[in-house]
């Protein structure tokens, strides 16, 4: 998409303080030109910002093709079918997201998970209600905002930028492989469930992403996972993976007992404990954690 050849490829940004938008668009341009060596320039000064390969979240000119991406300007720079308006990350995304993810198929999960959330609190756009007074989600934005130097600290905002920028870089690396993994082990996973005798109670051998694919067909309540110390695990399916609400959990008078006391109550020797939310249990062997998803079961 680009011939700089071996230059150095400046990257141009706001100064002073940042957020999460700036500091993700700054992430996804590291990945893109991973194999560049990069500068990124804090500034508001406009002849530097002209210069620059590539300017984010400054500039008050958004072009994809010059690869200007602003929003700032008095008209912005376009909003979603859903109303979510594009921020600097937004954008920088639309354009290689589909280049560091492989396909565009994941580029647009994660622009769902991530991009958009950051996107819409960019603009202003609510996302998710308060239902606990004061108490809210600390989330992404949240954590780049601790960053941010404030009294009596000393006002070095170009170090702690890029630091958080290397951090976001890894996070997204990261989460792109996790969903490359995950639509891997969803072909793992459907031919489990399918080859299921009994299709309430689903047993994998690995640590595979089940939760929210299991969850989407109708007959699973628990799924036992093995571990590499041969203990497992059994797990209620939540009916949606957005609430803790499960289909089936564990009888209350599990709810809170381990070892000895749990074995008593159920028969089953090697049973080790029960969430007091009675949402996953376990046993010291297949055949224990089985027998205990069969007796929630009421058999």
């Amino acid at each position: 998409m680009f011939n700089f050849g071996s230059r150095k490829i400046t990257l141009v940004t706001h100064s002073n303080r940042f957020h999460a938008d700036d500091v993700l668009a700054a992430a996804v341009l590291l990945i893109y030109f991973k194999d560049k060596e990069t500068k990124i320039v804090r500034t508001r000064d406009q002849k530097i910002i002209d210069s620059g390969d590539v300017v984010f979240d400054v500039g008050f000119v958004y072009d994809e093709t010059g690869n200007r991406f602003d929003h700032h300007q008095k008209q912005g720079a376009g909003k979603r079918e859903n109303g979510i308006p594009y921020s600097s990350f937004g954008l920088v995304w639309k354009k290689f997201g589909k280049d560091i993810c492989g396909s565009q198929e994941i580029a647009d999960y994660l622009d769902k998970k991530i991009v958009q959330p950051i996107d819409a609190i960019d603009s202003g756009i609510e996302i998710h209600k308060q239902i606990i007074d004061g108490v809210r989600p600390y989330i992404f934005t949240d954590i780049v905002d601790c960053f941010n130097p404030m009294w009596p600290e000393k006002e070095d905002f170009d170090s702690a930028f890029c630091r958080l920028a290397e951090f976001s870089k890894d996070l997204l690396t990261r989460e792109i492989q996790k969903i490359k993994n995950k639509k891997e082990a969803e072909k793992i996973l459907r031919e489990i469930y399918e080859n299921s005798e009994d299709k309430r109670i689903i047993y994998i051998n690995d640590n595979y992403p089940w939760e929210d694919i299991l969850n989407r067909y109708s007959e699973p309540l628990f799924v036992i996972k093995s571990r590499k110390d041969g203990m497992c695990s059994v797990n209620t399916v939540r009916s949606n993976v957005f609430s803790f609400e499960s289909r089936k959990l564990f009888p209350e008078s599990w709810a809170g007992k381990n070892g000895k006391e749990l074995a008593e109550i159920t028969g089953v020797e090697d049973a080790i404990f029960c969430h007091n939310a009675r949402f996953i249990c376990s046993a010291k062997s297949k055949d224990g954690a089985m027998r205990l998803a069969r007796l929630a079961l009421g058999e």
